[in-house]
């Protein structure tokens, strides 16, 4: 998760100071209310070693200020507690040792009133710092903002994959936060609309982020990419669409499929997208009927490529995807504003060429997780998130409806492991001309 500093907007001026301080503390305050409906024994289990409790995520959101701001740039801070470091480093090894990863979920304590201390006490001493702290501390904290936003939409997919767990099929919140959620998208519709192809750029594109304003260090450089004639649908595939492909044997026929993928369908006994069990699917309220309009969701890269094949199409590369979307508002469409029970609902016959581009599912480009022509990870420690993942993964773009909006932009780059789905992914077409 980590940025050039060239990249980074200066914070410098108390307009911009202001702005900085209302933006972390909106952030902080919306990880809270994500967990406001769990008990102590929600927000502490693990349903596996991929997912993390929701107690966990907001201790390593903490962590983060801890470590890199205050230990690292206020003069005489003290850590709140010396063990939690052990407890709530991730990946970063030049932090030192750190608590396995699939074991998080033996951490009953600290408990999850004790962590919500710990991070108002670390708030406060940011919140208090901040107009002090030098330009590369309040730098970080941009940084640790985007890293916890990221660690928003992880806590409310790691949460549904834990509910899905229980045969009771409770709900995070209720069915009617949900059918509020659908009214508040004025896409919604009971018909997804024809899906039409629209023809992408040609020629020598830009391609990555530029400017003053954040970016993680793998969206960098900026680099030309040349890109041939093509296609990419409107939408992305519904659930309706993705049910024909069931009903016609597409889990069942292996030249469909790539081989990884094929072994991953046999031996997982892959038959439908996660979370679907007959016309209905776990929800963040529950198990609810399948809408055959809403985007599909929950799916693997394997199972996206497959999908592709069945249709006579093939997945967008990310450079395709990044063009076509470099005019468009990213913080348009479905994403989250505040917490309850996000699913993706349908994009409607709607009057813009390409619709759900961003929010809704991330969407499954054929490109792999590789650095840019002239990448370079930011000094440190906290250089290590993103460079280091750069193999046997695959980019997803747009955000979802569980992505903080003003998290997304066009350069954005997600990515996840081929057989990854506890996430909203779903996927676009893409075709040759």
């Amino acid at each position: 998760m980590a940025s050039q500093n060239d990249a980074l907007p200066l914070t410098t001026g108390t307009d911009a100071m202001m702005a900085l301080t209302s933006r972390f503390a909106a952030t902080r305050r919306l990880s809270l209310d994500l967990v406001g409906t769990l008990s102590d024994a929600d927000a502490s289990a693990q349903s596996m070693p991929d997912a993390s409790p929701a107690k966990w995520h907001l201790a390593h959101t903490t962590w983060f200020f801890e470590t890199f701001v205050l230990r690292d740039h206020l003069p005489g801070y003290r850590l709140f507690d010396a063990r939690y470091p052990y407890l709530f480093n991730s990946y970063y090894e030049a932090e030192g040792p750190r608590h396995a990863r699939p074991q998080r979920g033996l951490l009953t304590r600290p408990s999850l009133d004790e962590i919500c201390v710990w991070r108002a006490h670390v708030d406060a001493a940011v919140q208090s710092a901040l107009p002090a702290l030098p330009l590369a501390a309040q730098r970080l904290v941009t940084l640790g903002i985007h890293h916890e936003q990221q660690h928003q939409e992880l806590l409310l997919t790691d949460v549904k994959h834990l509910f899905a767990q229980n045969p009771l099929g409770p709900a995070v919140w209720e069915k009617d936060a949900i059918a509020n959620e659908v009214a508040q998208i004025s896409a919604a519709s009971a018909d997804a609309g024809p899906m039409r192809w629209i023809k992408g750029a040609e020629g020598v594109v830009q391609i990555g982020h530029a400017g003053e304003v954040f970016a993680f260090d793998c969206e960098l450089p900026q680099f030309s990419a040349l890109l041939t004639p093509h296609a990419l649908a409107s939408r992305p595939v519904s659930n309706g669409e993705w049910q024909q492909f069931i009903d016609d044997g597409g889990y069942h026929t292996p030249s469909l499929w790539l081989s990884d993928g094929w072994a991953w369908v046999q031996g997982e006994d892959i038959d439908a997208p996660a979370y679907w069990d007959g016309g209905r699917q776990f929800t963040l309220s529950g198990w609810q009927d399948i809408d055959p309009a809403a985007p599909v969701t929950h799916i693997s890269f394997y199972e996206a490529d497959a999908f592709a094949t069945w249709a006579g199409a093939r997945l967008p590369t990310e450079i395709e995807w990044e063009a076509a979307a470099a005019a468009l508002d990213p913080a348009s469409g479905q994403q989250l504003d505040a917490a309850g029970p996000v699913h993706p609902v349908a994009a409607g016959d709607g009057d813009t060429d390409l619709q759900q581009m961003f929010g809704s599912v991330w969407e499954w480009t054929g490109s792999a997780y590789r650095p840019y022509p002239g990448f370079r990870a930011a000094p440190g420690a906290v250089g290590e998130y993103n460079g280091k993942f750069m193999s046997g993964q695959f980019v997803l773009r747009g955000g979802s409806c569980a992505t903080p909006r003003g998290h997304c932009r066009a350069s954005y780059r997600n990515f996840f492991y081929p057989h990854q789905r506890w996430q909203f992914t779903g996927v676009r077409l893409a075709k040759d001309l």
